[in-house]
């Protein structure tokens, strides 16, 4: 998978990296924005009791 994306990004390999970079970071804010809030809201994660 990371083969083929790195493959369908333009341009020398410095310009990819850079690419590649901002992609992650990317998918790492929309993870922290939207995705964990809804997983942990979803699934009841902060919701433990200890006995």
């Amino acid at each position: 998978m990371y083969a083929w994306v790195w493959q369908r990004l333009p341009g020398p390999w410095p310009a990819r990296l850079v690419i590649c970079l901002a992609l992650i970071a990317a998918l790492v804010y929309a993870l922290f924005m939207w995705v964990f809030p809804w997983a942990e809201e979803a699934l009841g994660i902060s919701n433990v009791t200890v006995g």
